[in-house]
């Protein structure tokens, strides 16, 4: 066994390792990947539809020589185990109740979120609820406002007036199934090919197990409580007024452009960059947003 602090390892050639680790927070053994020294200020980060913490694995390694980077598996998604007897109800209020006990059990009291797609409401519930813990936000095509939902949340929007097992069964087959998944992926990327197919692979091969599908089709009925959250949010902005970049893929279908700009109508230490990409802007443009990033931090995290 190493006896090197959790998180703080290196590889030989001085890039920080990331680790796995699970832990046990709210009834639910949550699996994260964690880098970076253990005494650093935390980064958090939290991933979206139809992904895991392994959407970051190209980002950990490039913010962990300053910086505490903490990734976990929503509940739902990639290796957090809900155990059967947890009798886990699957909403977005429940994914935030669990990833604050999360926190809580890592003793996590400051920390920068970095939220993306179903990251947004997750972690934006977390700090409207400990404002206090938040030092700064990154929102990648994470969204809080009306006009940032595209005209890709059609059937959804049809499925939330109106919840039959036919427009259930829209949704599974434009969102859940294999060609669903992989669309967001390459959808509005110059290149295509140059996004490893493991990703799309890996998410539908997790989404797909048994009894799953029904998770995430239950979470995108309950999406709609989001929006109605949206006037919270904004609230949260204009009174923490916390550091924020929104960097977005502008070539998003689902959350779109305004969504973006719309953060600096509340929050005056906003700032908004858009890259020539699609909804998972990591796998094209990785180093766009490290660097990014590491100026927000930079400036924002003491």
């Amino acid at each position: 066994m190493s006896n090197i602090s959790a998180g703080s390892a290196v590889s030989s050639s001085g890039v920080p390792l990331t680790t796995v680790r699970r832990v046990t927070a709210d009834g639910v053994t949550v699996f994260y990947r964690e880098a970076g020294p253990a005494d650093a200020p935390v980064v958090l980060l939290l991933h979206g539809f139809p992904t895991s913490s392994f959407q970051y694995r190209e980002l950990i390694p490039r913010l962990a020589d300053k910086y505490r980077v903490i990734a976990p598996d929503l509940p739902g998604f990639g290796f957090t185990d809900v155990p059967e007897a947890r009798q886990y109800k699957y909403s977005f209020d429940a994914l935030a109740k669990t990833m604050l006990a999360f926190t809580d059990a890592l003793h996590l009291k400051r920390y920068s979120l970095y939220v993306f797609d179903y990251g947004a409401p997750t972690g934006l519930r977390m700090a409207v609820a400990h404002p206090e813990r938040v030092t700064a936000i990154v929102s990648q095509n994470g969204n809080a406002y009306e006009e940032g939902l595209g005209d890709a949340w059609g059937p959804i929007r049809k499925y939330w007036s109106d919840p039959s097992a036919a427009n259930r069964e829209e949704v599974r087959k434009a969102a859940v199934s294999f060609e669903g998944i992989k669309f967001q992926y390459v959808h509005g990327v110059k290149s295509p090919e140059a996004v490893g197919p493991e990703a799309y692979w890996l998410d539908y091969a997790l989404v797909s197990r048994p009894g799953n599908t029904d998770i995430q089709l239950d979470l995108f009925l309950d999406y709609q409580n989001n929006v109605k959250l949206y006037p919270k949010f904004q609230e949260y902005f204009r009174t923490s007024k916390p550091p924020l970049l929104a960097i977005w893929g502008k070539n998003d279908p689902f959350f779109i452009p305004p969504g973006a700009e719309a953060f600096k109508k509340d929050n005056p230490n906003a700032t908004v960059q858009f890259l020539d990409t699609g909804h998972f802007a990591l796998e094209t443009h990785v180093e766009e947003v490290a660097l990014a990033m590491r100026e927000l931090l930079a400036k924002s995290v003491a």
